[in-house]
């Protein structure tokens, strides 16, 4: 392996795993929740959703390049993406469920919960889902199979986690910021910010429970 091709080689994987989280709506709604909720504290959401997604595409390629033409990645993906629009239904009805009841308790003249109270999100598990399904195995694991060696294809595998690791940090960031700027901590605004994310997680997860039928 030249030193050229070894920085092409880790060059394409970080690129390929950050384009693959930043082009998926379903990374972005799962995580966009989350992040409204811990704002300041959304990058270790990120990062844990991060090291989820590198687990699970990991896991599944290294048990492809074990079984190079005999696994089918199709039936892996196909079944991930029925749990994933699920899983996506299931959070945006817990962030709906958190904003109503801040909203209830405001107008009840208690304040709403802060995100330290709330019960830990599920962030790794949902990123190790993300990482068995859909495009993951396009990006990740079908450029992997494609190297001459196991050591070149699980090089690509790691750059592909830290690539996918980077790109939700990022945007987990991001959305935390927007939600801890002044002009964004009303209880009504913070509200409106977890509603309309949560919906969007839900229409994101019903397109891909169908796509998986």
């Amino acid at each position: 392996m030249t030193p050229f091709f070894l920085i092409t080689l880790l060059a394409s994987g970080l690129i390929a795993g950050f384009v693959h989280v930043v082009s998926g709506p379903d990374h972005l709604a799962a995580i966009a929740p989350y992040a409204v909720d811990a704002k300041a504290r959304a990058w270790r959401t990120g990062i844990r959703w991060g090291v989820g997604h590198s687990a699970g595409v990991v896991g599944v390629g290294l048990l492809a390049l074990l079984l190079r033409g005999a696994l089918s990645i199709d039936i892996v993906s196909a079944c991930g993406e029925r749990f994933v629009g699920v899983m996506l239904c299931g959070i945006g009805i817990w962030g709906l469920r958190a904003a109503f009841a801040d909203r209830a308790e405001t107008h009840s003249g208690h304040r709403g919960h802060s995100p330290g109270h709330r019960h830990k999100h599920p962030a790794f598990a949902v990123g190790t889902v993300h990482g068995l399904a859909g495009s993951s195995h396009l990006l990740g694991i079908v450029p992997a199979l494609a190297l001459p060696t196991n050591t070149e294809a699980a090089a690509y595998l790691l750059v592909f986690g830290l690539g996918t690791i980077a790109a939700m940090a990022t945007f987990s960031t991001f959305i935390g910021w927007l939600a801890g700027r002044p002009g964004a901590r009303s209880v009504k605004v913070q509200n409106a910010l977890m509603a309309s994310f949560s919906i969007l997680a839900i229409a994101v997860g019903g397109v891909w429970f169908c796509q998986g039928i």
